[in-house]
């Protein structure tokens, strides 16, 4: 590798929920955010297809669980706080409360309630996991009505219509 040079490449793809921008290079994944304009991609850059197809397994149904490398950019706390989130389970939430408590400080609720808002692979780190202490869903940088469909996406008991 001594002398080359490290490309970022990106790809958009069509999901539920809009276009799935998805960036990334040899060290990872650095982004995968929902965009409301655009178009996809004609083709599917190498280092970004399995991300892809992780993808799209999860919203058919058949992943709960991403296996990518990943490298988003931020700073050492926002990365502590998205490696924490990476392990809030499918079909799980957790409180902003619970989440500083996780990482040891109770009074660092608004510090991480900031880095969630800012990570930058939505979904894959799964940001729209944490809601409020009272069980409210709270601000999403997605927007509520996205971070809703999620929740329900993944919940393991779905509500039942009875129309």
């Amino acid at each position: 590798m001594k002398g080359e040079v490290n490309h970022v490449v990106a790809c958009q793809v069509l999901t539920p929920l809009g276009l799935a921008y998805l960036e990334g290079d040899v060290l990872g994944l650095k982004q995968c955010v929902i965009r409301d304009e655009g178009s996809p991609s004609q083709e599917i850059p190498s280092l970004l297809q399995t991300a892809v197809a992780q993808l799209n397994d999860y919203f058919s149904g058949k992943r709960k669980s991403f296996d990518l490398k990943l490298n988003p950019e931020g700073t050492p706390f926002q990365k502590r706080v998205w490696e924490a989130l990476s392990h809030v389970p499918y079909g799980k939430t957790i409180s902003y409360m619970e989440l500083s408590r996780v990482l040891g400080d109770p009074l660092a609720i608004r510090a991480v309630a900031a880095a969630n808002g800012k990570n930058p692979i939505w979904i894959i780190i799964p940001c729209h996991r944490v809601i409020g202490s009272d069980g409210s869903l709270t601000g999403y940088a997605g927007g509520l009505s996205r971070k809703k469909w999620l929740l329900n996406h993944e919940d393991p008991e779905p509500q039942q219509s009875l129309f």
